[in-house]
């Protein structure tokens, strides 16, 4: 349903009421250096920054688009001391804005209002594999390629995967319920959540680490903690499932007819594979320029109005005791049996696969050398995407004649990545135009990165009033400052 308040609001505001949380900036001279100062005692005066040009690649977001400001970046080094940061910042109401890797794209962790940045990558220290329970309890700082490389270690996986795994943390994936590349097959971030230690916006610690397959002892604090954002608490460690090992895996590159056959392609793989890890729609602008920037050659004979990659997993045949056919005989059958099918590339060797991946995992870099993109990540109903994908383009450039729009992403879920370059000065009429084209066919206006600075004004075609109002009072509760990433998420007052 569609709740529309009427035209975006343009000011992304401070922090409203009487308790707001005020960035530090914005503090007397005095104030500021006696929040310096606590600060530097809380957690060791070598770990809070204020050169400027030290600062630079923390208040920048890795696309250039999001450019903060803050007095300085504190860099904690366990949950005590962030928990002595947060209360120091809770005492003298300054705003604090949470970041990890910093690979977000909706300007979630970006101080785009002079808030302190509380770094969360020095806490990478813990990192232990439980696998008698098939679980690990992670340190926010340790990055997903680290996490998913030690799982494998021990013989099992992690359903997490991103194509900027080697730089996104645990934590900043929990924050905004990151899904990734087979969220099809293993779930978002919140589905591998079994405990949580966050401190909340007093400075107080939760902490609920055990892994207890079953424990209905009251609220599910990580559920409600993912997809926050940093809003409501800090989060310093998780406890997460992992999964079985892979034994082996098949990729296939298809190309279709039309967009209506990849979608419907997908939809008889996900209904039919229940090995099937991955369904990601392309389209020939990206595949092209992915070629061009990457220097790739094309990945099948001829151009093709869509493009489906797919995964699947299994056992080899043979292996283990294991017979019959593997991954590659069944997705070759499958994709046999696919209406519309012009032609496919298929693979099972890790340079094989990775070849085929590189076309979908290397959008986002290609992307990047047409310029600074809009870059909105969106979910619409299996049914609606192919008009959805279709409108898209058109719609764009009503507002942005000279804009260029790449489209892809994770079809069995609707999910559908829309880039925008060529767009300087009318960004936020490229955004509101998807947006409203989004919340028109009933879909959602943020699926992989949150809310953040650049979505918060488009809340509202999502949620309705009274789902707002119980946010903020959520955060009331477990941030009564108002501190924690208070320019986030809920629209300005």
């Amino acid at each position: 349903m569609v709740h529309d308040t009427g035209p975006p609001d343009r000011h992304i505001g401070g922090v409203s009421g009487k308790r707001g949380g005020r960035p530090i900036e914005e503090e007397t001279p005095t104030m500021s250096n006696q929040v310096l100062t606590i600060l530097r005692d809380a957690v060791d005066a070598t770990c809070v920054l204020t050169d400027p040009d030290v600062m630079t690649g923390y208040v920048r977001d890795w696309t250039g688009r999001f450019v903060g400001r803050t007095a300085a970046v504190v860099r904690p080094a366990n949950t005590a001391q962030v928990a002595a940061v947060v209360q120091a910042c809770a005492q003298h109401e300054v705003a604090l804005v949470p970041q990890g890797g910093n690979t977000g794209l909706a300007g979630g962790g970006v101080p785009t209002r002079g808030e302190i940045l509380l770094s969360l990558r020095g806490l990478s220290d813990i990192l232990q594999v439980d696998v008698a329970a098939g679980q690990a309890t992670v340190g926010a700082g340790v990055p997903v390629g680290v996490l998913r490389e030690a799982a494998s270690a021990a013989g099992l996986g992690y359903g997490v995967d991103l194509a900027s795994r080697d730089s996104a943390t645990v934590g900043g994936t929990v924050a905004t319920n990151a899904g990734g590349l087979r969220v099809l097959r293993y779930g978002d971030t919140r589905a591998q959540l079994l405990g949580v230690e966050a401190v909340l916006g007093d400075g107080s610690v939760v902490s609920h680490l055990a892994g207890l397959a079953r424990d209905n002892t009251g609220y599910h604090l990580p559920s409600l903690l993912a997809g926050s954002e940093g809003t409501l608490g800090v989060v310093t460690a998780v406890r997460v499932r992992l999964t079985p090992a892979t034994r082996a895996r098949a990729v296939g590159l298809i190309g279709l007819a039309s967009v209506p056959d990849a979608v419907a392609a997908a939809s008889l793989l996900r209904n039919g594979l229940p090995g099937l890890a991955a369904a990601e729609l392309m389209l020939p602008p990206g595949i092209d320029l992915v070629m061009r920037a990457c220097r790739l050659s094309p990945p099948l004979r001829g151009t093709h109005a869509a493009y489906l990659l797919v995964e699947v997993t299994g056992d080899a045949p043979g292996e283990d005791g294991a017979g019959g056919n593997g991954p590659l005989d069944i997705l070759a059958d499958a994709v046999a049996g696919l209406p519309g099918v012009a032609d496919a590339s298929l693979a099972d060797d890790r340079p094989g696969r990775e070849a085929l991946w590189a076309y979908r995992e290397r959008h986002t870099e290609s992307i990047n050398t047409c310029g600074t993109p809009v870059k909105m990540d969106v979910t619409v109903t299996p049914d609606a995407l192919p008009s959805f994908v279709e409108a898209v383009p058109a719609a764009v450039r009503a507002v942005a004649p000279e804009a260029s729009t790449w489209l892809f992403g994770h079809v069995a879920e609707g999910n559908v990545h829309v880039n925008v370059t060529g767009a300087a000065g009318v960004g936020e009429r490229v955004e509101d135009t998807v947006f409203r084209l989004v919340a028109e066919r009933g879909g959602s206006i943020s699926t992989e990165h949150g809310i953040g600075t650049a979505k918060r004004r488009w809340l509202p075609l999502n949620r309705s009033p009274a789902e707002i109002a119980a946010f903020r009072r959520i955060k009331q509760a477990l941030d009564p400052a108002g501190i924690l990433n208070p320019n986030v998420l809920l629209p300005a007052l």
